[in-house]
């Protein structure tokens, strides 16, 4: 039993090994995507589609990589303590590390439909993770709904995708961001913007979708530090990043950034005030700092793309750790409720100072890497194009709200009086502090040294996606200016803000509580709607009908193949003799007859009889044209299937009566019927009259005999070339005939 329960650390270490190899071989490289160097790999995928599994490491790709990385190596050996022991916890590595590589996959990527792969693998594995603790209706519930919203975002983002490779003949990045200002001045564009924008907004959540990301927060504590803090919801930011030199610049992408950017951010800020789970909390700051990076992104001034860059940093360093912190607390404590705990500096010293430094950045208390991105962000703000002033209230209003919570995260926790909570508090074990330590303290250092970390990582990933002249410096002082006359603003609007946090609380819950629908509210009531929508639609198309059916089916076919046909129809030429022989004449009026007898009778035998006549009629037709072999084959499936349904047909019961048939009814079928006819034969003929290609028919005549020595090509391809394919129809068949069988055993049971 021992060895079972230690059996998850044991794959948790052996797990850590790929993100720590991952990030030892991406400080490797970092010399030279400093110097400027792109590292390209390309390995062709599709071919015919024009798509290749092109790998492209630059500045950009790097950063996001190197923070992937680093981060999914502490959440591994993070976890490693904190999972129970269970059966299902080695599965949990192996969805975490997928994730890890999709989302390298997908910062590395450098065509944009292998980009789109790796960004829906990063949706389905999130939705295994969201929901590890399956047996949790609410951990299912919150699963499906971070699916479906990002799934739908992803679904939007494919067409935009698609729309740019129409616009630019290629699907690779490197030759799509040669094409700017042909993609800027084509009308697909304002297509392609809104697209993209979407699957950006649904991922990294976005105002209106951000109300999936605090859902997701029923995912174990670790996954939250990973998914959402450090990567899967910074896609849609390093998607923006990426395409800003493709589709940036522009007043609607200006415009829509900024101020989408920056009301999420202050959504997510107010409502962090009000929330008491500490990982809501942290969910609801991280809706802010997404709504920041994205309202950054909107600029195009090198202040403003170098303050969306460093904040990005500065983000993942200190909200990994303060998610890590709070699964510490939850996991020593039995509780995470920030009304519950206190006290806990004594008892839990290195995960308080963990706290401390993490909380202290996310402040932008000075020394730490938080301040310098604090700074540059009001610099940014302050340089926007467009809405300098709503960008730069929005920053200074988000940014206090942030101090206040950062005061909450550090006080309320570990200082005063210690409380009681379910589990007596005590440090827990080094793998789990020691994540938060290292990032919360990688905070302190880059505050001291951010030249260093600006000359490796930020200026390289700026110039990645924004290659200007000027100079992109990070320093600890700027100088007595309004970026810092605004950052002590911050500090001092967050102080007071907490000190008045239980009025602010209560003023914000009370304004919440007035506020009649909610976005929330918009997608239950949308999936409710669908579910209503299908019911009736169930109840129109699936009523036990076969007729309906048919006349649905039938109708569809009619209406999506025959009106795009009629539109472009031409007149076939029959050449010179386009009336067939009399024999042809004869057996085209026994078919008719046959036909007139299947319609009029009300006997089954003679219905069945007459279609086998109608059968035997076409055979006798492909005979006299030329195809001997279709024909016995027609001959012998009619004369089986007459056979077959005849001795069927004894053992049904005899009809019962039914009232007559309405003549509408009568001449509907007889419309559908004469329509889906003029259809079928008006394709053939379209079709005789196009120059078919024939080098797979020169093909299969050249390599019938020689490769698979039958002199019958069609038979050939049926069983040696496409046999495969055969087989699978074989199998269908096998498949039906035992159902229909244990159907007839089960009626024969009853």
């Amino acid at each position: 039993m021992v060895a079972d329960n230690d059996k998850p650390s044991i794959i948790g270490w052996i797990s850590s090994i790929i993100p720590f190899g991952l990030l030892c071989a991406l400080l490797y490289l970092l010399p030279q995507i400093t110097a400027g160097h792109v590292i390209r790999v390309q390995l062709n995928w599709i071919p015919s589609l024009g798509i290749a599994l092109s790998i492209a490491i630059d500045g950009l790709s790097l950063l996001f990589a190197l923070i992937i990385c680093c981060v999914g190596f502490f959440v591994t050996i993070y976890a490693a303590d904190y999972l129970p022991r269970k059966a299902t916890t080695g599965k949990f590595y192996i969805y975490l590390q997928g994730f890890l590589l999709a989302m390298l996959g997908l910062v590395m990527a450098d065509n944009i439909l292998a980009m789109f792969v790796f960004w829906e693998l990063t949706t389905i594995i999130s939705y295994l993770l969201i929901g590890f603790e399956c047996e949790l209706e609410t951990a299912r519930q919150n699963a499906r709904q971070a699916l479906l919203v990002t799934g739908a975002g992803g679904l939007a983002l494919l067409i935009g995708f698609l729309l740019l490779g129409n616009i630019t003949g290629t699907y690779d990045l490197s030759q799509i961001s040669l094409q700017s200002a042909a993609i800027k001045s084509d009308p697909l564009y304002y297509a392609v913007l809104p697209l993209v924008l979407i699957g950006a907004f649904t991922k990294s959540a976005q105002m209106p979708f951000h109300f999936w990301l605090p859902n997701a927060m029923t995912a174990p504590t670790p996954i939250s530090a990973f998914l959402h803090s450090a990567t899967m919801v910074k896609a849609g930011i390093y998607l923006l990043a990426r395409l800003h030199p493709i589709l940036g610049g522009t007043p609607v992408w200006m415009g829509t950034l900024v101020v989408t950017g920056g009301i999420t951010a202050l959504i997510g800020s107010v409502l962090a005030m009000k929330a008491s789970d500490l990982k809501r909390i942290l969910a609801f700051t991280t809706i802010m700092a997404l709504g920041i990076l994205t309202m950054f992104l909107g600029g195009k001034t090198t202040p403003a793309l170098t303050a969306a860059m460093t904040f990005l940093m500065v983000h993942s360093l200190y909200k990994s750790s303060l998610f890590l912190v709070v699964g510490i607390i939850d996991h020593q404590t039995g509780t995470r409720m920030i009304e519950h705990i206190g006290g806990l500096l004594k008892s839990m010293p290195l995960t308080a100072l963990a706290a401390a430094m993490a909380a202290l950045s996310m402040a932008g208390f000075p020394l730490f890497f938080g301040f310098i991105g604090k700074e540059i962000m009001y610099k940014g703000a302050l340089t926007e194009e467009l809405f300098p002033g709503f960008a730069t209230t929005a920053a200074l209003l988000a940014n206090a709200l942030m101090t206040a919570v950062a005061c909450l995260i550090i006080i309320k926790p570990f200082l005063g009086a210690l409380r009681k909570t379910p589990l007596i508090p005590r440090e827990a074990p080094w793998t789990m502090w020691l994540g938060p330590v290292f990032m919360g303290g990688l905070g302190l250092i880059f505050g001291i040294v951010p030249d260093w970390i600006g000359h490796w990582l930020i200026e390289p990933a700026v110039r990645a996606f924004h290659p200007s002249m000027e100079d992109i410096e990070l320093k600890l002082f700027y100088g007595i200016n309004e970026p810092f006359l605004l950052s002590i603003a911050t500090l001092s609007l967050g102080t007071i803000l907490y000190l008045f946090k239980q009025p602010l609380r209560r003023t914000i819950d009370y304004v919440l509580r007035q506020i009649p629908i909610r976005f929330e509210h918009i997608y239950t009531g949308g999936l409710e709607g669908i579910a209503k929508i299908a019911k009736i639609q169930n109840g129109i198309l699936q009523n036990g009908s076969l007729h309906r059916y048919l006349s649905i089916i039938i109708g569809s076919v009619i209406l999506g193949v025959g009106l795009p046909f009629v539109f472009g129809y031409i007149p076939p030429d029959f050449g010179q003799n386009p009336y067939p022989s009399l024999s042809g004449w004869l057996l085209g009026g026994i078919i008719i007859v046959a036909v007139a007898v299947v319609v009029r009778t009300k006997t089954r035998l003679l219905a069945i009889c007459s279609l086998g006549v109608v059968g035997a009629g076409i055979a006798m037709l492909f005979a006299m044209y030329g195809a001997p072999d279709v024909a016995l084959t027609q001959l012998l499936v009619e004369t089986l299937t007459v056979i077959i349904v005849s001795l069927v047909l004894l053992r049904l019961p005899r009809l019962k009566a039914r009232p007559p048939r309405m003549p509408a009814g009568k001449i509907w079928n007889g419309i559908l019927g004469v329509a889906m006819g003029a259809l079928i034969t008006a394709l053939i003929l379209a079709v005789n009259q196009i120059d078919l290609e024939r080098s797979l028919t020169d093909f299969f005549e050249a390599n019938s005999y020689i490769a698979a020595h039958g002199r019958n090509i069609v038979n050939v391809i049926l069983v040696d070339f496409r046999s495969l394919d055969t087989l699978g129809e074989i199998t269908v068949v096998a498949l039906a005939g035992l159902a229909c069988y244990a159907l007839i055993q089960k009626r024969k049971v009853e």
